[in-house]
């Protein structure tokens, strides 16, 4: 008899009943997906669960959707789908998650066990898929080892640092009966302390540091890391700069913040870079931003500061290195520093940055109040900012806006601007704004996206109004890719290959979904229009038309653009 014959025992409990139970006990509160004939029993049996199902209109959607739920939460945000077509459909938004540390988990459907070892319908080996794309991915072969691979899937995608895991469960297993062999403790197993060593040689290369900053990335917004990350600058008096998904490490209002990086060559952010001896790392992830654009020579003092040890690259030479929770590690350098320089902090007068502060903020607000039409990004995005709350939500999709709203588009709070810069997905925004409004009811939330990139996931607007999420899209139209645009034009003397397309009628559009929807089409709309967005009790459309002749102007004042897509 075989293993999984064994399981098939008569009485007991169905392995589909099984799997769900297993994600009660999780915690799981609701599941994001397309369900298809091989994942069927799965369905059945989260009808008599407490677990809310949400039936998404496209694959990739689920996963954008889980993908946000997961990265606001820190508990795993679940999708998914079936066999084939169903589990392809999952990859981009699964890749999102793992590469922008979202914690997630993907449950895929399978054919029948008995058919797996040769050509048959829709049969293909989706794991060898998900494995270049995921921390772990694990078919269910024993019905009865569900409780195992089901806490496995989670531990993986929810420890740091987080990521996708994908569990596939073939038709015919899921049908099985087996003993119930219970559940297994879902404890929480606390992150190692950095090592005292270690801290200590922190505290040794911030007390020689001449000119530090500290680089804030996409950890420190994770696991209360960004509260004694803002005590180490006070306690200190050193400036933060963020990356794109570091953004709210330190408050927009805090004298310590300089803001983001990783845009222009020459921006700002950039030059204070270039003059720093000591970069004092905290969650930054290579992904976020190459090294080789703020390190030019290699030539720094870097402190790294995070729940892993760090990526090689020649451009990332590590003097120190900080490994443990974020959080303890920045609490131990800071009770150091108290211990050591007693009476004698800040080390650094924070005084010295208010200059170059003071010029990034006039700068930011250069165009806060531009009355032209169509409107310019710096304006759009000022009056998205005006609109919304410290714990209010953005997420930006990707494309020109992106660089938008990544420079002009500051927070108070961590984890309040969600943006797609590990794998940079086009399509994120839409689905992620109803993961972030089914994350935090309470919060705003507002998806910022581009004409091209709005399209690719705009099926699941349906969704958003049959259940009645409340978030407002923002549609910046040009009619083309606008960021390939860009990027060419400076790459090639201002030419640029065909890339115009043709758009809906954008409120037209809302209106056929059945949803509120507005097209400016003169200055001064844009703030009235946004309140009353944010006022329905559904999804709300805004298009924007954006003069984005303001790409190449930024690029003229600041340098050659060399932010990746």
């Amino acid at each position: 008899m075989s293993e999984t014959d064994q399981t098939n025992v008569s009485g007991g409990i169905k392995v589909s009943d099984l799997f769900v139970r297993s994600l009660e006990a999780e915690g799981v509160e609701r599941i994001f997906g397309v369900p298809g004939e091989e994942n069927a029993d799965m369905m059945m049996s989260l009808m008599d669960s407490s677990i809310e199902f949400v039936l998404c209109r496209h694959e990739q959607a689920a996963a954008f959707m889980a993908d946000a739920y997961g990265r606001l939460t820190g508990k795993a945000g679940v999708c998914l789908a079936t066999l084939g077509p169903g589990a392809t459909n999952l990859v981009t938004g699964i890749a999102d998650a793992n590469m922008d540390r979202a914690p997630v988990v993907a449950i895929i459907g399978q054919a029948s066990s008995d058919r797996l070892h040769k050509e048959s319908h829709q049969n293909m080996d989706s794991l060898e898929m998900f494995r270049p794309i995921s921390k772990w991915a694990q078919t269910i072969r024993n019905g009865a080892s569900t409780p195992e691979v089901v806490r496995k899937a989670f531990k993986l995608a929810q420890i740091e640092k987080p990521g996708a895991a994908v569990i596939e469960l073939p038709e015919d297993i899921a049908k099985h009966r087996v003993t119930d062999p219970g559940q297994l403790s879902t404890y929480k197993a606390r992150r190692p302390g950095a090592d005292y060593k270690s801290v200590a040689a922190a505290v040794e290369a911030i007390a020689a540091a001449k000119h530090p900053i500290i680089l804030a990335g996409n950890g420190a917004v994770r696991k209360r890391a960004a509260k004694q990350l803002r005590r180490l600058a006070r306690k200190t008096g050193i400036g933060v700069i963020n990356t794109f998904m570091g953004k709210g490490a330190v408050s927009l209002d805090d004298p310590h913040c300089l803001f983001t990086m990783g845009l222009q060559g020459r921006d700002h952010a950039s030059s204070i870079m270039e003059q720093a001896d000591t970069i004092i790392a905290v969650g930054y992830d290579l992904v976020e931003y190459a090294p080789q654009f703020w390190n030019t020579g290699a030539a720094k003092t870097i402190v790294h500061i995070d729940f892993t040890t760090s990526e090689v690259d020649s451009a990332y030479d590590v003097s120190v290195g900080v490994v443990g929770d974020i959080a303890d590690a920045l609490w131990q350098i800071n009770e150091a520093l108290n211990t050591r320089f007693h009476g004698k902090l800040p080390l650094f007068d924070i005084a010295g940055r208010a200059e170059i502060r003071k010029m990034i903020v006039d700068d930011l607000h250069a165009e806060a109040a531009d009355e032209s039409f169509p409107m310019k990004p710096q304006r759009a995005v000022t009056d998205i900012r005006a609109a919304l709350g410290p714990a209010d939500i953005v997420l930006s999709d990707v494309g020109a806006h992106k660089m938008w709203v990544s420079r002009y588009y500051n927070c108070i709070e961590p984890n309040t601007c969600l943006i797609s810069n590990g794998f940079c997905s086009m399509g994120f925004a839409l689905p992620g704004a109803i993961g972030a409004k089914y994350a935090h009811p309470d919060s705003k939330v507002v998806a910022v996206c581009g004409d091209a990139g709005f399209l690719m996931n705009v099926q699941d607007l349906e969704t958003a109004v049959r259940k009645k999420v409340a978030f407002v899209c923002v549609i910046w139209v040009d009619g083309e890719y606008g960021l390939i645009k860009w990027k060419q034009q400076n790459q090639f003397d201002g030419k640029h290959s065909d890339l115009a397309f043709e758009n809906p009628d954008f409120e037209l559009l809302a209106r056929a979904f059945g949803m509120w929807g507005r097209t400016l089409t003169g200055p001064g709309q844009f703030g009235a229009a946004l309140e009353e967005a944010l006022a329905q009790d559904g999804p709300a459309l805004i298009a924007v038309p954006i003069d984005y002749a303001e790409n190449r102007k930024l690029t003229e004042r600041l340098g050659d653009l060399v932010c990746p897509i």
